[in-house]
C-alpha cells in the first residue's frame, strides 16, 4: 500500500472519533442518565485498557520467545520490560501528580457572625459556591482532556501498527475495515464525553478533544510507514494503559456517589461489549 493510502486510512481511523463527541452537547435530563453515560464510557475505557496491555505484553512475549529460541538478546527483553513498567507508572502516578498540582485550593470558610456581617457572609458564601461550581466544571473538562490524551497515546501506537502493516501490504481499504474503524473510534468519543456528567462542553473544546484523541492515529500511521520500532510502540502502549487505568479510577470514584449501582454495572458491561464487537469488526476487516 502506498503512503497516500496509508495517510487516508490513518485519517479515517483517527478522526471518526468526532462521531461520538457531539453526544457531550446533548442535554442530559436526569442524574440516572448521566450515570448511565459515564459508566458506559468506563466500559469502553476498560476494553481499551485490556486492548492496550494485551498489545504491549504481546510485544514482550515475542521478544521472550526470541530469547528462548536464541534469536534475540536478553538486554532487549529487559529494555522492553522496563519500558512497560516505567510507562505504566508514568501514566498512573505521573497523571496523579499533574492532576494534584492543577487542582485549585479549596475556598476558605468565612467567619460566623450576626447582624450586618451576616449579609457579608452570605455574599462571600455565594461567591465561594460560584467558584466551587466553576472549579468543578474545569475539573470535569480537564478530566475529559486527560481521557482524550490517554486515548491519543493508544491511538498513536495503533497508528504505528497501521503504518507498519500498510507498508507490508497487509491492510486494504475494505468496506468492513472502514465500518469497523468508524464504530470503534466513535465509542472512544463516548469515552471522552461520558464522564463530563452535566457539564456541557463547547464546540471548541470538542474539537480540541477530538484532535488530541484522534490525531495521533493519523500521525502514528505516517511514522509507522517509515519507521518500525517495537520499543517506541510499547512505550506508547504502556503510558496509555497507565493513563486509562488512572482515569477509570477517577471516573468510578466520582460516579459512585450518585448511586444507581446496578444500572452503572450494567452500562459498564455494555460499554465493554460494544468495544469488543467493534474491535472484532476491525480485526475481521483487516484480514
Amino acid at each position: 500500500m502506498s503512503l497516500i493510502h496509508t495517510v487516508l486510512l490513518g485519517a479515517l481511523a483517527g478522526f471518526t472519533i468526532y462521531l461520538g463527541l457531539p453526544v457531550g452537547r446533548l442535554p442530559v435530563l436526569s442524574p440516572r442518565a448521566r450515570v448511565a453515560l459515564a459508566m458506559f464510557s468506563v466500559g469502553v475505557l476498560a476494553f481499551i485498557f485490556v486492548d492496550v496491555l494485551s498489545n504491549g505484553i504481546g510485544i514482550i512475549d515475542s521478544a521472550l520467545a526470541a530469547v528462548k529460541h536464541q534469536r534475540g538478546s536478553l538486554s532487549h527483553l529487559v529494555l522492553l520490560v522496563i519500558l512497560l513498567a516505567g510507562g505504566f507508572t508514568l501514566g498512573t502516578a505521573g497523571l496523579a501528580v499533574v492532576e494534584k498540582t492543577m487542582r485549585p485550593l479549596g475556598a476558605r470558610k468565612p467567619p460566623i457572625a450576626g447582624g450586618s456581617a451576616a449579609e457579608a457572609v452570605s455574599g462571600i458564601e455565594a461567591a465561594a459556591l460560584a467558584r466551587e461550581r466553576d472549579a468543578t466544571r474545569q475539573r470535569a473538562l480537564r478530566t475529559g482532556l486527560v481521557i482524550a490524551a490517554a486515548i491519543g497515546l493508544h491511538n498513536f501506537a495503533e497508528g504505528l501498527a497501521i503504518g507498519v502493516s500498510a507498508r507490508a501490504g497487509a491492510i486494504s481499504l475494505a468496506t468492513v475495515l472502514i465500518i469497523g474503524f468508524t464504530l470503534h473510534n466513535a465509542t472512544e468519543g463516548f469515552g471522552i464525553v461520558g464522564p463530563l456528567g452535566d457539564v456541557r462542553p463547547s464546540w471548541r473544546w470538542l474539537g480540541l478533544a477530538g484532535l488530541i484523541g484522534g490525531g495521533p492515529t493519523f500521525l502514528g500511521s505516517i511514522v509507522g510507514f517509515g519507521v518500525t520500532s517495537h520499543p517506541l510502540e510499547l512505550a506508547f502502549y504502556a503510558i496509555a494503559g497507565g493513563a486509562i487505568f488512572y482515569v477509570i479510577g477517577e471516573v468510578w470514584t466520582g460516579v459512585r456517589r450518585h448511586g444507581y449501582r446496578e444500572l452503572g454495572l450494567l452500562m459498564v458491561s455494555l460499554g465493554f461489549v460494544v468495544g469488543v464487537l467493534t474491535d472484532l469488526l476491525v480485526t475481521y476487516g483487516g484480514h
